[in-house]
């Protein structure tokens, strides 16, 4: 049920809270837990604790200034209404970036999961065929409305607690204790230490990003100022608890074989359980990341159409078909994240998509310390202990930063710099107007 308020054309609380379940549960908790055990071993844990702090922070900023607000956009709304319109358009690109490299990080994260149990999956020209109709369908889908992708959202949303609720409990009765020595590995003093939990803090990250997707689509959620703030903290106590149970039964039956496999799910289930169970949660992966390409498909267009509605992009890009979706904003994103998929790998695009979380969340935080000083604004949720957590926020994403790649940095610098050049085409034309 979705409450009262409901009209049955927008998400009340309940669907709220599995839009930012399926938003952030996807590939990253299936197909990660080894790139992070490769880094540091069982000190991975310690890793997963400094995360859930960081998105904890990050979500209650997202929380104060979501219950100001209740447009679409997200953080283009708040860093627009926090440091002026050239700001905005900046964050408002990278989040629409961030969405679209999402999209297709997690189509390939899918026909990775389906390669552990298909060989055809791991055939490149096959692999991209299936890609680029994934993006087609989910196109299609979106194209068609909230009601659908709605509906389609609540059942993923819950097919994928299903298998992972079952791995925690397979991982709670097959783990091994001396899996988990030593804790710490046998040199923690030198610097490739310290690098290789930034790699793994940067790597695990993903498996949390998604939760700022939630406000994005605030023009189709009931009371989105009362009831976003709720939902994302609500997604991210739930994640927290998941993430930290299903690491400790990956670790727990894999051991040092877990840093060795790409579906390490999957592979810890079948050597606890057995083959049938190695596929039953392969295709518990395989809804999962499904799920997930759904919020992002769903939430990518609005981003771009928060921009439109401001002349920052093409106005087409705001009109909505007469199912009431931005229909060419969904048009242009499709082709943007197909392009994508043909030029980047899972491991890629996802830490790329990190970086590009990165530039609207530094921004989101610092805006808790302008937007709460506004007596123009509603004055909804507030963030507890004045500015320690935002500014624990920017610290702490700024170190994640350094962390990137060269090559990733590079590609953040160039959507900048384009989005520079974008934003004062629109602003020319606009004044001419």
């Amino acid at each position: 049920m979705e409450g009262n308020s409901s009209t049955g054309k927008k998400l009340g609380f309940i669907s709220i809270v599995l839009l930012g379940i399926n938003s952030i549960i996807g590939s990253g908790i299936f197909l990660l837990p080894n790139k992070v055990y490769a880094e540091v071993g069982v000190a991975s844990l310690f890793v997963l604790l400094a995360i859930t702090m960081l998105v904890l922070s990050l979500a209650l900023c997202y929380a104060e200034v979501s219950s100001k607000f209740e447009t679409n956009g997200s953080s283009y709304v708040y860093a627009k209404e926090s440091f002026g319109k050239f700001a905005g358009f900046q964050v408002g690109i990278f989040t629409w970036m961030s969405c679209i490299i999402g999209w297709a990080a997690e189509a390939e994260g899918l026909l990775t999961a389906l390669g552990g149990m298909y060989p055809i999956f791991t055939n490149y020209a096959f692999r991209k065929s299936i890609a680029i109709t994934i993006f087609i369908l989910l196109g299609i889908l979106n194209y068609h409305g909230v009601k659908i992708s709605k509906i389609l959202n609540n059942v993923s949303t819950l097919g994928k607690i299903i298998p992972l609720t079952l791995f925690i409990v397979i991982g709670l009765i097959f783990l091994k204790g001396a899996n988990f020595h030593p804790v710490m590995p046998a040199d923690t003093s030198d610097l490739t230490f310290s690098h290789n939990f930034g790699m793994a803090t940067l790597v695990l990250f993903y498996a949390f990003a998604g939760f700022e997707v939630v406000p994005i689509a605030a023009e189709d959620m009931d009371n989105p100022r009362k009831n976003i703030p709720k939902a994302i903290i609500t997604v991210i106590a739930f994640c927290a608890v998941y993430y930290a149970l299903i690491l400790i039964g990956s670790i727990g039956i894999l051991g040092k074989d877990l840093a060795f496999t790409k579906v390490p799910l999957a592979l810890a289930t079948g050597q606890a359980m057995g083959q049938f169970w190695f596929d039953f949660m392969t295709w518990g992966a395989v809804i999962s990341i499904g799920g997930i390409t759904i919020a992002y498909s769903f939430a990518g267009p609005r981003s771009a159409q928060a921009l439109a509605e401001d002349s920052l992009l093409p106005k087409s890009f705001a009109e909505k078909n007469k199912y009431g979706a931005p229909g060419k904003a969904i048009i242009a994103s499709t082709i943007i994240a197909i392009l994508l998929s043909l030029t980047g790998n899972f491991i890629f695009l996802a830490a790329l998509s990190i970086v590009a979380r990165f530039i609207q969340y530094i921004p989101t935080a610092l805006s808790v310390l302008v937007l709460r000083k506004r007596q123009d604004l509603p004055q909804g949720y507030r963030v507890p202990f004045g500015p320690v957590i935002p500014v624990f926020a920017v610290v702490v994403c700024i170190w994640l930063i350094t962390q990137a790649q060269l090559e990733q940095l590079a590609m953040g610098a160039g959507v900048f710099v384009l989005g520079s050049i974008v934003y004062f085409i629109f602003l020319r034309k606009e004044k001419k107007n």
